[in-house]
């Protein structure tokens, strides 16, 4: 397979399909439950002696194999051909690392803590655009930035140490990331396919991981082996279900599906690990969530592109163009916290 064509100034946009809204949210929701599957099963691996990079590592392993064979048996491997193998490099340096944050938050926080800290990408995504791109902000994003961090104060609540520290460096650190490669995967979207920015991100993300198996790596009874194909296979469902959706609706009409990754992620809390989330997460989730959705609203109304960091999971960056070709219509990655 040859990966080094020269790429053109842009992709040519590929004829749209009629929108199918309710299929679009369908999916859209079947892949957030992947997604807090994922998250839940990334726990679990956690609870029984797997390390964040050893995670990390079977995590983008998986996907590779899954993604190539489901192409090549579509015919359609040939949506894999770059030129632009530096850049995805790039990109994938920086998703690996946060893609470890989210898994050390997974791990060290109640799954609905760390998953109302994932709707943060939006609003570090604004103060990016504003601080160091030098953009323009209204007053109406600005507020939202403003709500969505007295959610995250009420969450955390400093000084009363609600949550782990480090827990909430990491859930944070990757609401950072997340709004940093939705710039990336902006620039990349001109001349990729989403699903190259998917196979790509976990092919060099593995080999990056793969550098410190021999430090974090170890044997596992079988239960866990499978817990770790099963983190595989959830994670790389999420990222196809995330891409299909746009195929079939915008983003502004799939978007706000994300956060029922909430609910998921507070029963699988429950039914799973035997405990409720504390009672701030109830104070400061509906602000971050309102921020969340103003900041969408607002720059969907300004016909601006919604970035990928309005979703939830890292698997969000690679929307920006569906394969039948609408764009992202406003701010960074969902998230791919996948």
């Amino acid at each position: 397979m040859n990966v080094s064509s020269a790429p053109s100034p842009s992709r040519p946009p590929a004829s749209r399909r009629p929108d199918r809204p309710l299929l679009a949210i369908g999916l859209r929701l079947m892949a957030m439950t992947m997604l807090s599957t994922m998250f839940m099963l990334i726990k679990l691996a956690g609870s029984r002696g797997v390390s964040a990079p050893e995670m990390v590592f079977w995590r983008q392993a998986m996907a590779v194999p899954l993604m190539a064979g489901w192409l090549l048996a579509t015919g359609r491997l040939g949506m894999l051909k770059t030129g632009r193998l530096r850049n995805h490099a790039m990109r994938a340096t920086t998703g690996t690392l946060g893609l470890v944050c989210n898994v050390t938050a997974a791990m060290l926080l109640p799954l609905p803590v760390g998953t109302t800290l994932g709707f943060t990408a939006p609003l570090f995504a604004v103060l990016i655009t504003a601080l160091v791109m030098r953009e323009h902000v209204g007053r109406w994003r600005w507020t939202a930035v403003v709500l969505g961090f007295i959610g995250v104060l009420l969450i955390t609540r400093p000084g009363e140490q609600a949550v782990p520290l480090a827990g909430l460096a990491a859930g944070l650190g990757a609401g950072v990331i997340v709004a940093v490669v939705s710039f990336q995967i902006r620039d990349l979207a001109r001349t990729e396919e989403p699903i190259a920015c998917v196979f790509w991100f976990s092919f060099f993300g593995a080999l990056f991981a793969a550098v410190l198996l021999p430090f974090y790596g170890q044997s596992h009874p079988p239960q866990v082996w499978l817990l770790l194909v099963a983190v595989g296979l959830a994670g790389t469902l999420a990222q196809l279900l995330i891409t299909a959706a746009l195929r079939y609706g915008a983003v502004a009409t799939v978007v706000v599906m994300d956060y029922s990754a909430l609910i998921w992620a507070t029963l699988y809390e429950r039914t799973i690990f035997g405990s409720l989330p504390p009672a701030s997460i109830w104070l400061g989730a509906p602000l971050i969530v309102a921020a969340g959705l103003i900041i969408t609203w607002r720059e969907h109304t300004l016909a601006k592109r919604i970035s990928p960091t309005s979703a939830l999971d890292e698997g969000a960056t690679e929307e920006s163009l569906g394969e039948a070709g609408p764009a992202i219509e406003t701010s960074a990655p969902a998230l791919q916290r996948t």
